[in-house]
């Protein structure tokens, strides 16, 4: 009995240590891969941040209208998921048609040997069945709450410029890392280090940096830069600032929901999420618009200088590509990283404000650099996620998932 079963363990561990080796490569790959995304998406969302000032500049402040024709550019990537629905079936009417399959020969011992063996790769196991692909329905389903904390978020910290100041706003928004580590942490995604909450902390004082040097600008009848393109002053800060601060908490629900939901992108058709948030946005929220317009908050009015026509193309157009980008360089990391590191649209703006010929204070600067420099830590500390210690567990997050997985390889055998 001990002859047949001492070399078994021996195997199955040299077999999960090669199948651990093997994730862990792939995992820091999706990692930079996922960081590398997410810079594109900073470019593209501070290229979107200058086109929505000259939309502003030209007297159009639709905060509504404006996010909800962004949101209901996502429907587009319906078109190709109908397309190859349509040539799925069209394909089996014709496979339906044709002869009866012939003889398809049983698997040799051999093969039969080679699909045990792959069933014994350890922690797979475990996660195949939770980490299964999300159905049609299913990923309409998440779509559905997606839609809405999306459409929350992005609404809430648009319409706050119109009640309250550009710095206040910029200040309580980027409060989500808090909200993102915070939430994370409770839904085990996020693991709760001094290092993680320092960087988020350094991030959120590096974003008042900036937000109160440029409130400290000398004010003008006509300002010739303004930074949001409004002409009348905060009417009630209150209301705006409490828009900001539920800007920064649906945002930390919705890119946790996503993480947890999801897990990785390759459980999901990305172009099929989107599109069915594009679809739901088109149909459940127009109403909200009724209400703005008849309420007179947001009175419906379409664009009407081509120069306001282009500006609210371009912004859909890249909302179209960022936000599918962000969603994938946040399952490929983490929702904290990329929390943060959208925090990179300000140093990425005051280098666009030097090309502009705009100068920048030392305080700006100064500012941008411990955004930078926030960053890059909390980038080198979650990438090394094997050795993370969360402050109230005392161990790596993931501990007890570990060990119920051993649990289960090791009772296997035994049950057989």
């Amino acid at each position: 009995m001990e002859t047949e079963t001492t070399p078994l363990p021996r195997a199955g561990s040299r077999t999960r240590s090669r199948s651990g080796s093997r994730r862990q490569i792939a995992s820091r790959r999706d990692y930079l891969t996922g960081i590398l995304l997410l810079l594109v998406v900073v470019v593209l969302w501070t290229s979107s941040n200058f086109v929505t000032q000259d939309l502003f500049e030209d007297g159009y402040e639709k905060p509504f209208l404006v996010t909800y024709l962004n949101t209901s550019a996502f429907s587009l990537y319906l078109l190709p998921y109908i397309f190859r629905t349509f040539q799925g079936k069209k394909r089996q009417k014709v496979r339906g048609r044709g002869p009866p399959r012939g003889y398809e020969p049983l698997p040799t011992d051999a093969e039969i040997v080679d699909s045990l063996n792959a069933t014994s790769l350890g922690p797979d196991v475990a996660g195949d069945h939770a980490l299964r692909p999300l159905t049609t329905k299913e990923t309409a389903h998440l779509a559905a709450v997606f839609c809405f904390l999306w459409f929350i978020a992005n609404w809430t910290v648009n319409a706050s410029l119109d009640y309250t100041s550009v710095a206040s706003a910029t200040i309580l928004s980027s409060m989500s890392g808090f909200f993102t580590l915070g939430i994370g942490r409770i839904f085990r995604v996020e693991s709760l280090t001094i290092i993680k909450i320092s960087a988020v902390v350094t991030s959120f004082l590096g974003v008042v940096l900036v937000s109160l040097s440029d409130s400290s600008r000398p004010e003008s009848p006509v300002p010739s830069q303004p930074s949001t393109g409004m002409s009348h002053l905060p009417s009630m800060p209150l209301v705006g600032d409490a828009l900001a601060l539920f800007s920064a908490l649906f945002y930390a629900l919705y890119v946790t929901l996503l993480k947890v939901r999801i897990r990785s992108e390759e459980r999901i058709d990305m172009q099929v999420f989107f599109g069915f948030v594009g679809l739901f946005n088109i149909l459940a929220c127009w109403p909200i618009g009724v209400v703005l317009h008849l309420t007179g908050v947001e009175p419906f009015q379409l664009p009407y200088t081509s120069k306001a026509v282009m500006a609210l193309l371009i912004n859909m157009a890249i909302t179209l590509s960022s936000d599918y980008i962000y969603v994938i360089a946040m399952l490929k990391t983490t929702p904290l990283v990329v929390t943060v590191g959208l925090s990179l649209t300000m140093p990425l703006a005051v280098l666009g404000d030097f090309l502009l010929g705009r100068p920048a204070k030392a305080q700006v600067m100064l500012g941008a650099a411990v955004v930078i420099f926030s960053f890059l830590v909390l980038g080198f500390e979650d990438s090394r996620n094997t050795e993370e210690k969360d402050l109230i567990a005392g161990g790596p997050i993931d501990a007890e998932v570990d060990r119920a997985e051993l649990y289960v390889e090791e009772e296997v055998p035994l049950s057989r």
